[in-house]
C-alpha cells in the first residue's frame, strides 16, 4: 500500500470536517475523492500530505506517517491552490527550476512545454497568462519532477474540455508507470477517463 488511512477525523473551530474516513491506495492506482463543497476533500489531501492540524485516526504514506520534511517531498507532490510564482521567471525557467531543485526530471523541459500546451507561452511570465495556462503550468511543474505519489486538488480547475481529456491521459500514463494518484475533483468525466476508483465524502 502507498496510502493507508483509517478512521481519519478532523475537527476545526469546534466543527467536524472529516469523520471516520478510510482509504487504501496501492501502487499504480488512481483514486478520485469526490463530494460537494465542504465535504472535506481538500482537508483529506492535506492530511495525507502531513500538513493538516487537528487530525485523529491513523495515516501512513509509504508505510510511515506523513511529515513535512524533504525526505517525504522527494516522493510526494501536492498541488493545491495556484502557487506563488517566482518573480521575473518565465514559464520555461519555472520548469527548468524543477529538475535543478529535485536533481532529476521525468521529462525534458521541451517535452513538458509541448505536453501541456505551453510552447507559445514559454517566454512569458505566469502572471501575464490566463488562469487555464497557469493551471497547466502548475500541472507541468508537478509532473516534470520525479515522484511516486501525486496529491492533486481539483487539477481540472480552469482547464477547457480538450485539455481535461489530455490531463486524463497524462494521469493514466503516470499510473501505468507505477505512480499513484489521489485527486479531489468535481469532474465525473475526469474520474471516468482516468479509470479512477471513487471515494465519495459527505459533508458532516
Amino acid at each position: 500500500m502507498i496510502v493507508e488511512a483509517r478512521d481519519v477525523g478532523v475537527e476545526l473551530g469546534g466543527g467536524q470536517v472529516l469523520a471516520g474516513v478510510g482509504l487504501r491506495v496501492g501502487r499504480g492506482e488512481i483514486v478520485a475523492v469526490t463530494g460537494e463543497n465542504g465535504a472535506g476533500k481538500s482537508t483529506l489531501l492535506r492530511c495525507l500530505a502531513g500538513l493538516q492540524g487537528g487530525v485523529s485516526g491513523d495515516i501512513a504514506v509509504f508505510a510511515r506517517p506523513p511529515v513535512d520534511e524533504p525526505g517525504f517531498w522527494r516522493d510526494v507532490v501536492l498541488l493545491e491552490d495556484e502557487p506563488a510564482w517566482y518573480p521575473g521567471l518565465t514559464v520555461r525557467e519555472h520548469l527548468e527550476l524543477m529538475p535543478s531543485v529535485h536533481g532529476a526530471a521525468r521529462m525534458e523541459v521541451g517535452a513538458a512545454l509541448a505536453a501541456f500546451g505551453l510552447d507559445e507561452a514559454a517566454d512569458r511570465v505566469p502572471t501575464a497568462m490566463s488562469t487555464g495556462q497557469r493551471q497547466r503550468l502548475s500541472l507541468a511543474m508537478s509532473l516534470i519532477r520525479p515522484s511516486r505519489l501525486l496529491l492533486l486538488d481539483e487539477p481540472e480547475r480552469g482547464l477547457d474540455p480538450a485539455f481535461r481529456t489530455r490531463l486524463a491521459a497524462t494521469l493514466a500514463g503516470y499510473a501505468r508507470e507505477g505512480g499513484t494518484v489521489v485527486m479531489a475533483t468535481h469532474d465525473p468525466d475526469l474520474v471516468a477517463a482516468t479509470g479512477a476508483r471513487e471515494l465519495r465524502l459527505r459533508a458532516s
